[in-house]
């Protein structure tokens, strides 16, 4: 059975790589956020202090995925 994924509203705070971010929650969590290749256009508008909307998956909360751009 597929599970769906948890959806959220993070900030990037880093880019430590090439298409790689540090994202932090709401509750304080950070994780690590990509961008699949489909959405690689949003690399561009990508940098410390945008909110993104992430999907993560319900067995492993480090890691998420971008899914576009919060809006406020």
């Amino acid at each position: 059975m597929f599970d769906p994924p948890v959806t959220t509203v993070g900030t990037i705070i880093d880019t430590p790589k090439a298409k790689i971010y540090r994202v932090a929650l709401p509750n304080g969590k950070e994780i690590v956020g990509h961008v699949p290749k489909a959405l690689i256009h949003l690399h561009e508008s990508l940098r410390e202090g945008v909110r993104v909307n992430l999907e993560l998956t319900p067995y492993d909360f480090e890691k998420g995925r971008i899914s576009g751009l919060a809006e406020d």
